[in-house]
């Protein structure tokens, strides 16, 4: 009798069942080889995202940095303008305080001090405050009813930009 199309011998049989018996172990050996893959290529990526999502937050970061303190140099640079402003309004002699030119100067100061306040600059509080190397300058040391380490005079105005500190006050402290 022929064998049909749909009919296998047992010839056939065996032959099929001795490739599927050498294969099958083979198949699993990559299936596993192949997962294996998959784990490190999906750890790999994870990884790398996480990498990204750092990068670039440490750009934010440093972009909002740079934006907040590219002025600095040019605030800098004011401040002795703005001492000039402010030891002039100090020294001003009363008969000359109902000016319109002495009026016209100190609205000139209040408009340099509104840029430094918009810019995010700051005035170091210094008189009555314990001594601190890291905000004040000390230009000398005195005598005094007040306790030792705490400024007593202002000499030049310090200033922060945030928590900057742009220039540090130069004080007197109490010996």
């Amino acid at each position: 009798m022929e064998n049909s199309k749909d009919e296998i011998n047992e010839e056939e049989k065996e032959i099929i069942e001795e490739i599927e018996d050498k294969e099958v172990p083979e198949l699993g050996v990559q299936l596993q080889a192949a997962e294996k893959m998959a784990e490190e290529n999906l750890a790999g990526w994870q990884r790398a995202k996480a990498d990204f999502m750092n990068y670039k937050r440490d750009q934010e970061r440093m972009f909002g940095d740079f934006r907040k303190y590219a002025n600095e140099d040019m605030i800098i640079a004011l401040l002795p303008i703005v001492d000039s402003f402010d030891l002039a309004t100090k020294h001003l002699p009363d008969e000359l305080k109902d000016s319109d030119w002495v009026k016209g100067v100190i609205c000139i100061k209040g408009m340099f001090e509104n840029f430094l306040k918009e810019a995010g600059v700051s005035d170091i509080k210094t008189l009555g405050e314990k001594f601190d190397p890291n905000i004040f300058e000390a230009v000398g040391e005195e005598e005094t009813e007040a306790e030792s380490g705490t400024v007593i005079e202002e000499m030049q105005k310090g200033y922060k930009m945030g928590e900057k500190v742009i220039r540090a006050a130069k004080v007197k402290v109490a010996k």
